[in-house]
């Protein structure tokens, strides 16, 4: 297999069509200074002939000389390389809660979601799937290394797109089953609620435990401050039966105990986010913990072909030259 180590320098040959403008320009204004009288003879064809040939042997030398510059090589040994990718299940809480406003100026979803596609995307080697869950859980988007599609499910997420509640341990069963095939060394599942679990049939350490049997790490984010935010509620005015919407400050119960238990048993970590800030640099730190291994099973060496190239170029040149000479006329 060849190669170009410069392939820029294959735009030279287009030099040679200038060359050869020139070229035959000039001689004929060397020879005929003035507008001829009289018709050529014989022999002044034959040397206007020669000429063309000489000019035109000198720019072809551009040809040779530029795939001599641009150095053509031959590939005797090819680098492959092996990577070993992370198979990473997002598990996005859903519920109500979510829709708090301590994350201004957007809510705590909308915050998750964008720093979430961010940390898609920077991991283009990695197979990634999605769960959202709220009082159920169900599967956005199963492993895959189309980042694009998974990325625009991701923002399909909303609010309300399941009963409310927060069903922890329903989130990680249906995250864990989606990891339950996957051939990767690295399995991991990044859970980011803002709550405590108050739903669902499956106990949030009992699918710990599960998970740890699998060799399935759990990285827990805890969102928010907990305590009293302000959420949107929708309420309908007695008055107009009309739904109007307004902010009013509800308690959110946290268990961040659990979480780090979960992340405990599954030898993950357990973060806290209590700003869109903090969120955005715990990815980052879950983004350096969870590398993607590559190696390198060969080293390429190559071997040069640019001389046939460059003595091609020297032996049109001085056919050029020779041309020239035959016809009487020294060399440019």
């Amino acid at each position: 297999m060849m190669r170009l180590a410069h392939p820029l320098w294959l735009g030279m040959a287009a030099l040679g069509a200038v060359f050869l403008g020139v070229w035959i320009v000039r001689r004929r204004w060397q020879r005929y200074p003035f507008p001829a009288k009289t018709p050529w003879s014989g022999q002044a064809a034959l040397t206007a002939g020669a000429t063309t040939l000489a000019g035109v042997l000198a720019a072809l030398t551009f040809i040779p000389l530029a795939a001599g510059l641009a150095r053509p090589q031959e590939v005797l040994s090819r680098q492959t390389m092996h990577s070993e990718g992370v198979d990473i299940v997002i598990a996005l809480d859903t519920s109500g809660s979510m829709a708090a406003l301590d994350f201004r100026p957007s809510n705590r979803l909308e915050v998750a979601k964008s720093v979430i596609s961010r940390f898609i995307a920077g991991r283009p080697n990695d197979r990634i799937g999605l769960v959202a869950f709220s009082g159920a859980a169900v599967t956005l988007c199963p492993l895959t290394l189309d980042h694009r599609v998974a990325r625009e499910l991701l923002a399909r997420a909303r609010l309300g797109m399941l009963p409310d509640g927060t069903a922890i341990g329903m989130g990680l069963g249906v995250a864990i089953n989606r990891l339950r095939h996957s051939k990767a060394r690295s399995k991991v599942i990044v859970l980011v609620t803002d709550g405590s679990n108050n739903a669902g049939e499956l106990d949030p350490m009992t699918a710990a435990q599960l998970a740890a049997k699998q060799g399935i790490r759990v990285h827990t984010i805890l969102v928010g401050r907990g305590g009293i935010v302000p959420i949107p509620m929708q309420f309908r005015d007695p008055r107009t039966g009309e739904i109007v919407t307004q902010i009013r400050r509800a308690r959110v119960d946290v268990n961040p105990q659990l979480l780090a238990s979960i992340a405990r048993t599954t030898g993950g970590v357990a973060f806290r986010a209590r700003s869109s800030h903090a969120l955005a640099e715990i990815f980052k730190q879950i983004d350096r913990m969870e590398k993607t291994k590559f190696t390198s099973t060969k080293l390429v060496s190559y071997r040069e072909r640019f001389g046939p190239w460059a003595f091609g170029a020297l032996a049109m040149l001085l056919a050029g030259i020779a041309v020239e000479a035959a016809a009487g006329r020294t060399p440019w």
